[in-house]
């Protein structure tokens, strides 16, 4: 995983160093301080996935470029089989599986996110970044915080929302929740 970030990282760098942007400017762009926008940059926390996909908006890239170092190639559609998606690892709390990785110049970024039973037992992690975020639950129960609101969401729930609120979400009843999340 640390590797990963590294890698990541080292990708964000150069394609900020290539347009000539500083890393105090780009940090302002995502509206974070530059001490966090460092620590994402240097591999040593793990880039949100909204914030990789706004990354990849600002220098005309796929997102799929950042997490693989790999251009997708596919114009017309894009098929993931049931278990076959890649996974991205972005964050340590929660398992992301890309819907549409192989699909070039996407207009939204699907995932089918897992939180692990462990996660009730820990405070919600937050996060935010810019755009808009649709959550829609397929297995088990979640606790979602968006800025001060609080809700549980069971499966055939869904929320859309601003995701530059903080926001974070922990499995609920001692198991797993699968939710599909599409950032915009």
């Amino acid at each position: 995983m640390a590797q990963i970030r590294r890698e990541i990282g080292l990708r964000v760098k150069e394609l900020r160093e290539i347009q000539g942007i500083s890393a105090e400017s780009l940090a302002k762009y995502l509206m974070v301080d530059r001490e966090t926008y460092l620590a994402w940059e240097e591999g040593r926390d793990d880039f949100p996935v909204g914030v990789l996909y706004e990354i990849a908006g600002r220098f005309q890239v796929d997102l799929s470029e950042l997490i693989t170092g790999e251009a997708p190639k596919l114009r017309t559609y894009c098929l993931t089989r049931k278990g076959r998606g890649p996974e991205v690892y972005r964050r340590s709390s929660y398992r992301y599986w890309s819907l549409a990785a192989n699909f070039q110049h996407r207009k939204a970024e699907p995932f089918l996110v897992e939180i692990p039973a462990e996660s009730e037992q820990h405070p919600i992690a937050l996060n935010s970044h810019p755009g808009q975020e649709f959550d829609y639950v397929l297995e088990g129960t979640m606790r979602i915080t968006i800025g001060s609101h609080e809700m549980d969401l069971e499966a055939g729930d869904a929320v859309y929302f601003d995701s530059s609120e903080p926001h974070g979400m922990k499995a609920l009843g001692g198991k797993a929740v699968r939710f599909l999340a599409v950032i915009l």
